[in-house]
This record gives C-alpha cells, sequence and structure tokens, in this order.
C-alpha cells in the first residue's frame, strides 16, 4: 500500500510539475484571465482617447476581457509613456502609442526619460490620424487663402493646442511656418479642452487630429476649413487639403499599442492577432470612419521603423521651427 501511496504522489507531482512546465512554456494559454489597464496619454475628449475607446470596447469583446482605459495625460504624454515603460511586462498594461507622445514629447525633453524604440515592445499599428484645421464660426474665413490673409492682418489671433509638443502644437507651428503667419499659441491641458476653447471662442483656430474635432465640425460648432494630407481624401469629401494653397504641405500622426520591454512574446502576438481582429469588426471600421481616420495595420518590424522614421522628421521640423519645451 506504501508503494501504491508512493507512486501515485509520484504521477501526481510529474503532472503538476508538467503543467506548470507548460504554463511557463507557454506565457499566453490562459491569457488573459483579467482586465488589462489601457494608458491613454491624453484627456478624455481627445483624438488619442477618442480612437482608443472605439477599439478598446471591440478588443474587449475579442479577448474576452475589459480592456479598462487609464487616462494619463500630462507632460504632452510623458507621463504615461514612463509608467508604461515601468510597468510589469506581464500583458497586463498596455498603452496607446502617438506621434506627440511617442516621439515628439521626448524630442522635446532636455534630458529623455524614455525611448520609443528601446523601452517598449511594439505590437501594432492600426490608425493613421489627419489633422483638420478649424476656426470658431466667428472668424470670417473659409478657406486656407482666405485664412492666410486674415491671419496677416490681425493683431490678436490664438492657435489653440493640447499642449507642447502635442500633435496640434507642432502641426499648428509647421503650419505656420509653410504659410508665413504668426498666431500666438496657447496650450491647453489635451485635446478636449482646446477644440473646447476654439468652439467657445476662447481661441481662435486649431489644426487638430481628425477624431478630436469631427464631432464638432459636424455639429456646427467649429468651421473646417482644410485637412493636413497631402491630396484630396475620401474621409474628407467635403474638406480640401491644405497642399492645395500651401504646396508640399503634409503632416499626419499615426496611432498604435506598445506593451513594456520583455513582455512575452507569444502575448505580444496574442495581443497583436487581437487587435488585428477587433479593427476588421464593422463597428470598428464605422467608427473609425465617422472620426476620419484611416485603419491602417504594421505589425511590429514595419510599425517600428515607423517610430524611428518619425523621431526622425519631427527632430528636423523642431529644430526647423526651434520648439523647445514649454
Amino acid at each position: 500500500m506504501k508503494i501504491v501511496k508512493l507512486m501515485a504522489g509520484v504521477v501526481a507531482f510529474a503532472v503538476v510539475s508538467s503543467g506548470a512546465a507548460a504554463a511557463t512554456a507557454d506565457p499566453a494559454a490562459n491569457y488573459p484571465n483579467r482586465p488589462i489597464r489601457l494608458m491613454v496619454p491624453n484627456a478624455p475628449g481627445s483624438s488619442v482617447d477618442t480612437l482608443s475607446r472605439i477599439v478598446a470596447a471591440s478588443l474587449s469583446e475579442v479577448l474576452g476581457h475589459q480592456v479598462v482605459i487609464d487616462n494619463r495625460a500630462g507632460a504632452a504624454g510623458v507621463i504615461a509613456m514612463e509608467i508604461a515603460k515601468d510597468a510589469s511586462p506581464d500583458g497586463y498594461t498596455l498603452i496607446s502609442a502617438t506621434t506627440a507622445a511617442s516621439t515628439v514629447a521626448r524630442l522635446l525633453q532636455k534630458n529623455p526619460s524614455f525611448d520609443p524604440i528601446k523601452d517598449y515592445e511594439h505590437v501594432v499599428q492600426f490608425a493613421e490620424t489627419p489633422n483638420v484645421l478649424i476656426v470658431n464660426p466667428s472668424v470670417p474665413v473659409k478657406s486656407v487663402k482666405e485664412f492666410i490673409t486674415y491671419a496677416n492682418s490681425s493683431k490678436d489671433f490664438r492657435m489653440a493646442s493640447a499642449g507642447a509638443g502635442s500633435q496640434s502644437h507642432l502641426s499648428g507651428a509647421y503650419f505656420q511656418q509653410a504659410a508665413k503667419i504668426i498666431s500666438l499659441h496657447v496650450p491647453y491641458k489635451g485635446g478636449g479642452p482646446s477644440v473646447a476653447a476654439v468652439v467657445g471662442g476662447e481661441s481662435h483656430w486649431t489644426l487638430t487630429p481628425a477624431p478630436a474635432v469631427m464631432s464638432q465640425v459636424s455639429g456646427g460648432r467649429v468651421r473646417a476649413i482644410a485637412h493636413s494630407l497631402p491630396k484630396a481624401s475620401p474621409l474628407f469629401p467635403n474638406i480640401p487639403p491644405i497642399a492645395d494653397t500651401v504646396p508640399g504641405f503634409d503632416y499626419s500622426g499615426w496611432q498604435g499599442f506598445f506593451f513594456p520591454r520583455n513582455t512575452p512574446k507569444a502575448i505580444v502576438q496574442k495581443m497583436r492577432n487581437a487587435v488585428v481582429q477587433t479593427m476588421e469588426r464593422p463597428e470598428v471600421k464605422k467608427g473609425m470612419a465617422f472620426q476620419a481616420t484611416a485603419i491602417v495595420i504594421r505589425e511590429a518590424p514595419e510599425f517600428r521603423k515607423v517610430v524611428q522614421e518619425s523621431m526622425e522628421k519631427n527632430a528636423k521640423v523642431i529644430k526647423a521651427l526651434g520648439l523647445t519645451a514649454e
């Protein structure tokens, strides 16, 4: 009997041990088994927040567990990038990576606190976000040509942005240089507040990511003058490109997901597959189209290249404009 019990114990131990080994070999086997935190480096109502919520709602259904939005606005996205960098690499902290928070904000830091190439696992890019030039309805312009003329004749013409280093800050500054106009920069704490400032007339205009403003355009609370894509686009059937008036103008952003560095490859791949599946869902396609945002899928190697090229391009733009953190 003692021998039988001993053998039974050995078998039981072997089964448990093999199960533990299998779990170690495949960390994605039971992933996810609890809610996932999605860090958004922008305030509620911003373009990044809007797109993140569209994707997160359906991604939760695909994964079978809730993807919970955690807005960490501040320092143009640096705060969220730092928190995500230092988070446990277990697949339960995801970050909405963007042009502004991941590259521009770092370029404006005197002592960069993170590296968008080395400190994260690049899960997948899922969107390209054009910018839209909007004005308060009281501003008497309806075209880029009229906008430039008005800007050059006005003594008080204020440009709102989502903060120093934001996509709207850099795109607006780049547009001013290209159009040869001067406008007072008024930074706000996020895309939502900056657009609200234009709606309320506190600031006169902004060149901001489409998702932050299309509902306001549709509601007639602001007037859309042009967009930042290099040519006409079905995303904006009634809005012309800035490039029609300012030749060569082209400034849009991207959005995707990062994990902290050293997140297991199997978990990264499982999340990547889930996001790709999510972007195929009709409600996501409809939501992205309503926000005038293109669904663009780029997997890790290509996405990493996009991030690197964004760093290089924006470094040149920032240097040319003489921009510094404010």
